[in-house]
């Protein structure tokens, strides 16, 4: 658990589940999928469809919830784009629009690059956006990433092309800069 005042990043609980199948399967449109890869399919779920995987993610080392104030907001995650190597990629999503725009998602990702930094030999973390998720970008460039990568117009949503953005940062700069 990693705590920055009233956010808190901490790992999945069974009474966490419910929260976050209203968040993320319980609505066929959600807003927030607009910003989070639109260009993939987001299909609503049962309650009782979501259980399972939700199971599965119960006290795991991803993802792990983001409460603000003691509620569940969103969710941080991680995947390994090649696990011999250590090149580990995250992520983030606040659900609601109501905690867009305020800060907390930058609070959020330090947390997590903390927890992932201190619990795992990494040289590297890093994330994928698109060019629409704006402030997806700014979040990376607060937190003293890098642009590593710009894949031009392989994105397409509403009808017209979106580059892939690739940001990082290495485990000496995060250490110079937050430490």
């Amino acid at each position: 658990m990693y705590q920055d005042g009233n956010l808190l990043i901490r790992p999945i609980e069974y009474t966490d589940l419910f929260r976050i199948w209203e968040l993320e399967y319980k609505d066929e449109k959600p807003e927030w999928k607009r910003w989070d890869a639109p260009y993939y399919p987001h299909q609503s779920q049962t309650y009782e469809e979501f259980l399972p995987i939700g199971e599965s993610w119960i006290n795991k080392p991803t993802p792990w919830v983001i409460e603000v104030d003691g509620i569940v907001r969103g969710m941080v995650s991680y995947y390994w784009e090649h696990e011999p190597s250590k090149w580990l990629e995250m992520g983030i999503v606040f659900y609601e629009s109501g905690s867009w725009g305020k800060g907390l998602g930058t609070r959020a990702l330090k947390l997590w690059i903390d927890h992932l930094f201190d619990t795992m030999p990494l040289v590297r973390v890093g994330y994928t956006t698109w060019s629409g998720n704006e402030r997806m970008i700014r979040v990376g460039e607060k937190l003293g990433m890098k642009n590593e990568a710009r894949i031009r117009k392989v994105r397409f949503y509403n009808g017209s092309y979106y580059d892939s953005i690739r940001m990082g940062i290495l485990r000496e700069e995060w250490e110079n800069t937050f430490k």
